[in-house]
């Protein structure tokens, strides 16, 4: 069987405050086997954030490991973990933090050339994603003349450029509207599917998380597994 894309083993993340230290969540375990949509859901406050960003390794646990791909990453040097993300890890937030100067493409292919792939190809990736999400015809229009759900199908092309492993999405639809959310969510999970990903993404939204292959839910401080109604 083949290693898990994320894993996280007991970890704790605490903050300090004040004096003291709040405890976000402790001893949290969880596993993504190869090509997993599983849904984080929760109350507002729970950690979810947190969780994703420490299994992003943007932030490090106070306790316990994260294995990307079967890699240990507490012990990594801060330009070994750098690479390790770029490599392995795409992100997608609820904001897309498009770059509003640059069309959908150069968006797209941005990442890829930090990465460094040539232009070329980076361009050809670029419009195969943005293809596959529908903006095939919107590829040279920059954000502010695409709507937000084609702003977020940008950025879901940019997380999946460098071909990751894994996915991490922090309420990929929260600033969309119901309808609209749909679409993008639909959209997301083919592609996610398609590519083989494993994918980790928060949602408050039940009907999307219904849609995935499990549900993990977070609150006070701990983590379970857990069924989500699809309505």
């Amino acid at each position: 069987m083949s290693e898990a894309a994320l894993q996280l083993d007991r970890v704790t993340r605490l903050y300090k405050e004040g004096e003291g230290q709040l405890e976000v969540f402790r001893d949290v375990s969880l596993a993504l086997k190869p090509g997993e949509l599983v849904a984080l859901v929760g109350p507002s406050g729970a950690g979810k954030s947190s969780l994703l960003h420490m299994a992003g390794l943007l932030e490090a646990p106070s306790s316990g490991e994260v294995f990307i791909a079967g890699r240990a990453a507490s012990r990594l040097s801060d330009q070994e973990r750098t690479r390790l993300r770029r490599d392995t890890i795409g992100f997608v937030y609820q904001a897309h933090h498009l770059l509003p100067e640059f069309t959908a493409l150069e968006n797209v292919v941005m990442p890829q050339r930090i990465a460094g792939k040539p232009r070329t190809v980076a361009e050809a990736e670029a419009t195969r994603l943005l293809t596959e999400l529908g903006l095939g015809a919107r590829l040279t229009h920059r954000p502010a003349q695409l709507s937000g759900g084609e702003q977020q199908r940008v950025a879901i092309a940019r997380a999946l450029a460098n071909k990751p492993r894994l996915l991490l999405a922090d309420e990929p639809t929260g600033n969309l509207d119901p309808h609209t959310s749909g679409g993008v969510f639909a959209a997301l999970v083919a592609l996610v599917r398609a590519e083989g990903l494993s994918a980790l993404i928060a949602t408050h939204n039940l009907q999307l998380a219904a849609q995935m292959d499990r549900a993990l839910i977070l609150d006070n401080g701990r983590l379970s597994e857990g069924r989500v109604p699809a309505n």
